[in-house]
């Protein structure tokens, strides 16, 4: 199987081509840390990796895009491309979170303790969802304070992304516990998870925890007759 992937959720602009066939893999990749700015790039990366790959959009099995927690406006452009090439190819869609991401990259596959995988929110909250040593879903995403956190997390668990730092600062979490600080998932992490998806119950849905701050204005709107 051949798939396109997709990640501009949060400060990463990245896309991959990855195909598993012949009994061996291939795998192309261009990324960039950028933090805004992903519609300008999101583009070139793909036909960058189309090309170094020699795959044809037709060749493609399917599509695989990032879906949240991330931004409001990057997660519009992955989805919005991802859609797009999906209508136009007649192929499946599949999302895979953030978080999931990072936590297979993470995982330690020991056998030990939870994997709390946690990235930056506002104030004192973090967006975060709990998984198995194997980097399988242990709970549900949410937004969790850090005081709610200090009340209800098992003992022993372990902490990856961006907030995983200030989750073990605050709640006086041993460093080496801290298996990553990642901002954002690998590339390869989502292609494999895509690759694995169920099209059906992965929907490339946006995943929001929280409503976005901008609210529609209503000064000086002109009322409908």
């Amino acid at each position: 199987m051949r798939v396109l992937a997709i990640d501009t959720a949060l400060a990463n602009c990245a896309a991959a081509v990855l195909d598993n066939g012949a009994g061996t893999a291939c795998f192309e990749a261009c990324g960039e840390e950028i933090g805004r700015g992903h519609a300008e790039r999101l583009m070139d990366m793909i036909g960058e990796v189309m090309a170094e790959t020699s795959t044809a959009f037709l060749d493609l099995d399917r599509i695989v895009v990032t879906v949240g927690p991330g931004s409001f406006t990057g997660l519009r452009v992955g989805l919005a491309v991802a859609r797009g090439f999906g209508l136009v190819l007649g192929k499946p869609v599949v999302g895979v979170t953030t978080l999931a991401a990072i936590a297979r990259e993470a995982a330690p596959h020991d056998g030990g303790a939870s994997v709390l995988v946690a990235l930056t929110g506002k104030a004192d909250e973090v967006y975060c969802q709990e998984f198995t040593s194997s980097g399988t879903p242990a709970g549900e995403a949410g937004v969790r304070s850090l005081k709610d956190l200090a009340a209800t997390l098992p003992e022993g668990i372990r902490l990856a992304g961006s907030a995983a730092g200030s989750v073990a600062e605050t709640l006086a979490i041993p460093a080496e516990r801290i298996l990553s600080r990642s901002g954002f998932p690998c590339i390869r992490d989502v292609a494999e998870l895509g690759l694995a998806a169920v099209p059906a119950k992965s929907s490339p849905s946006p995943l929001y925890l929280r409503p976005p701050d901008a609210t529609p204005q209503t000064k000086g709107r002109i009322e409908r007759q």
